[in-house]
């Protein structure tokens, strides 16, 4: 079959709207994991016994299973078995901050621990509160430490976005199928998903690169 680049621009709006779907989904899991991140990460890290051993098997399970089964336990389980059905899109944005959280969670715990204990017991000495010397001196650091590999977990849950096919959500990926579906142009419809993909990655990588320079990363 011969290949008709013109197809995509046609096409273009709806993959467009595809794109805008896996940007949101993207922003708000991170967002949440982010959070949900930083505090696994602190709970690892000063956390008593067990908030220590609640965050670990937290991580441990999410990290031991793909992101995909834990999507459709989400979506297809969870109603079953707590009778709590949740939308498509819902379930792609909490698997995604679930997913990555635990993530975040040891990129936190690694940057924290990289900080010299002397900082700290400095900190300590001249009478500040633990929680000061975390915000003012030890989360500074850490966080200048974190960046880089919070950056490539930022683009691996973008790429994620395109497993949640399985439940349905119309995010690139599923958009390019429906087209493809219907005039079966895989070659034009697949590069320029893969071209938007790139973009979009690639966007997100220079970005943290300029944040990796301003902020003058030890």
């Amino acid at each position: 079959m011969n290949t008709d680049w013109s197809v995509i621009a046609t096409f273009m709006p709806q993959l467009l709207n595809g794109a805008k779907m896996t940007l949101f989904i993207t922003l708000v899991g991170l967002s949440g994991g982010m959070v949900v991140g930083a505090i696994a990460g602190l709970m690892r890290t000063y956390g008593n016994w067990l908030l220590n051993y609640t965050a670990m098997v937290y991580i441990e399970v999410i990290r031991g299973t793909p992101i995909v089964v834990q999507v459709m336990f989400l979506y297809f389980a969870l109603p079953v078995l707590a009778s709590i059905r949740i939308d498509p899109l819902t379930a792609a944005m909490i698997a995604i901050i679930v997913n990555a959280g635990a993530y975040i969670a040891e990129i936190v715990r690694g940057s924290l621990q990289s900080i010299s204990r002397g900082l700290a017991e400095a900190g300590l000495a001249l009478g500040l509160p633990r929680w000061k010397v975390l915000v003012h001196i030890v989360g500074p650091l850490a966080f200048r430490r974190l960046i880089p590999p919070l950056g490539n977990q930022f683009i691996i849950s973008l790429k994620d976005t395109s497993l949640f096919i399985v439940i349905g959500v119309s995010e690139l990926t599923r958009t390019g199928q429906e087209i493809m579906a219907a005039n079966f142009r895989a070659v034009e419809i697949w590069s320029a998903i893969a071209v938007m993909y790139l973009i979009m990655t690639g966007s997100l990588t220079l970005m943290l690169r300029f944040i990796e320079r301003r902020m003058k990363i030890l």
